[in-house]
């Protein structure tokens, strides 16, 4: 099923032309991690991202808004297609809280910094390993933890 919904959301962005890059666990695949995907996440610069909201609105099972949970603080919306959760972040000032210094710290999406990986068939933009093992690092929830020493090893 996470195939069906990342191939609707590819064509959804790619058909309106919609810079993305893909990021969390389906990325942390991407780099050897080997785990079950919950959902599949991503983020488009902000301009573009009421675009998105629109377009899939028939699928929105989180309404788009501005959500401060699980070390996360940022605009996103949330699809469900075929039963997965497909979450859209709008990379302007977004935020993540750095436990190390217990403060909140600019995620910041470089939308030319990316490389394109073959994930459930689709070549899609993935965000550099260095910039995801630097987010997921600040984070350091345990998933994320797993998901660093995963990409580590894999290229180690």
């Amino acid at each position: 099923m996470h195939q069906l919904a990342a191939k609707w959301i590819v064509e959804v962005l790619r058909d309106s032309n919609i810079p993305f890059q893909i990021c969390g666990g389906l990325a942390a695949k991407g780099y050897g991690a080997e785990r079950e995907l919950n959902d599949i996440d991503l983020f488009v610069p902000g301009e573009h991202f009421q675009k998105v909201v629109q377009a899939g609105q028939s699928f929105i099972s989180k309404p788009a808004k501005h959500y401060c949970e699980e070390g996360w603080d940022l605009t996103y919306v949330q699809f469900k297609y075929e039963g997965i959760k497909v979450e859209v972040g709008s990379a302007d000032g977004a935020q993540i809280f750095d436990v190390a210094s217990q403060a909140w710290v600019p995620l910041k999406i470089a939308f030319d910094r990316y490389v394109t990986v073959t994930l459930l068939g689709l070549a899609l933009p993935v965000m550099l390993k260095e910039d995801l093992i630097r987010y997921k690092t600040v984070l350091s929830r345990p998933v994320d933890i797993d998901d660093i020493r995963a990409m580590r090893e894999r290229s180690g």
